[in-house]
């Protein structure tokens, strides 16, 4: 069912239950924390597609629990997470702590430091997909997270929510270090006032001397995010950041790895704009042989993009994708349990660690 929702999406009846959804930001947006057999998982409810779609959530009962229902049939229960305490405090300036970090999944931190991006204000540059700055623009974040703030957040989600990781990106402010210097000072506030464990994310910076510096600073993880791996889909697709090609990718993995360790760095990969089947699970060797892990999630078209019209991937090619992806994995000896911290331990934007846990033959029927 995981792989359904997250292609068709959910419509609400009761559009309260929608209030603590992503809606814009920085990467994938217009998703709602959805609880499934005990698994949390992202699910869009404010895209076109989860407008139409054949899946349904009953209102919530006293416990927080809906009954989902497809064409009228019902087909089982989910749960929504509770809003975070840490939500209702704000900093001694008066900004809300959730205009700082947000909670993703059921126990992830996350914050996007620069709600800015050198290409966002170039459509001529910027990625179709994204939507950093409509937060900003609505009011839902501010445009740079002080370390101190993002120090104040993470400890508060950490005592009251029981935070176990955290996520920091940023919108890419220079051609140089690429945002490696902010996620820096950050993560040593950060870890001065809790021992969180902490994933870093940027474009590969210049100077591979960057990783050490990210390393000393307390990220524990880091993620460096392809999307899309067809260098002519990057072009049309996210013509600023394809100036960096898949190959310094490759070199700037390659030098990752040796510091953050194996499957402690990861790359973010868009199934559903255009990569075939064969180039994803292509990359995707090359990826593992280095030691990176792969964290392949559908496309979730956002509202207000350039792609707020392009369809999500089938379940079927997802599932075509996933399953085999996951038995590369398990033969590389990488598993989402194993990262310290970040998107493919938190594994909510796919079905990509549901798949891990079927044994061989359930992950063949599955695909």
């Amino acid at each position: 069912m995981i792989t359904e929702l997250q292609s068709f999406g959910i419509r609400l009846a009761d559009p309260k239950a929608g209030a603590a959804s992503r809606r814009g930001g920085a990467g994938p947006s217009d998703h709602k924390a959805v609880t499934i057999d005990g698994v949390t998982v992202m699910v869009p409810i404010h895209t076109a597609g989860a407008f139409e779609s054949p899946y349904s959530a009953g209102a919530p009962d006293a416990d927080g629990n809906s009954e989902v229902t497809c064409e009228g049939r019902s087909i089982g229960r989910i749960s929504f997470p509770p809003q975070p305490r840490f939500y209702g405090l704000s900093t001694a300036d008066g900004v809300p702590y959730s205009k700082i970090a947000t909670l993703h999944g059921r126990d992830v931190l996350a914050t996007t430091i620069l709600q800015t991006c050198i290409r966002y204000q170039s459509r001529t540059k910027t990625c179709q997909f994204c939507a950093i700055g409509q937060s900003l623009a609505a009011g839902r974040t501010i445009a740079h997270k002080t370390p101190q703030q993002l120090a104040e957040v993470a400890k508060a989600a950490v005592e009251l929510d029981g935070v176990r990781h955290m996520v920091m990106t940023t919108g890419t402010p220079n051609a140089t270090d690429r945002g490696a210097a902010i996620l820096c000072d950050s993560a040593r506030a950060i870890k001065a006032a809790v021992p969180l464990p902490i994933q870093g994310q940027c474009e590969p910076p210049d100077d591979d001397i960057w990783f050490e510096h990210m390393r000393d600073a307390g990220i524990d993880t880091l993620g460096m995010h392809l999307e899309v791996v067809t260098p002519e889909l990057r072009a049309r697709i996210m013509p600023g950041k394809a100036s960096v090609p898949v190959e310094r990718y490759m070199t700037a993995f390659e030098a990752a790895v040796p510091i953050f360790g194996r499957g402690q760095v990861s790359t973010y990969i868009l199934a559903g704009l255009g990569d075939t089947r064969e180039a994803l699970l292509g990359i995707s060797e090359r990826l593992i042989a280095i030691g990176v892990y792969p964290f392949i999630v559908p496309f979730v078209p956002i509202s207000g993009t350039p792609l707020e019209d392009h369809p999500s991937p089938s379940p079927a090619f997802m599932a075509s994708i996933l399953g085999p992806l996951a038995q590369m994995l398990k033969d590389g000896g990488l598993a989402a349990e194993k990262v310290k911290a970040g998107c493919a331990k938190c594994g909510a934007c796919s079905a990509l660690s549901t798949f891990e846990k079927l044994s061989p033959t359930s992950v063949r029927e599955a695909a």
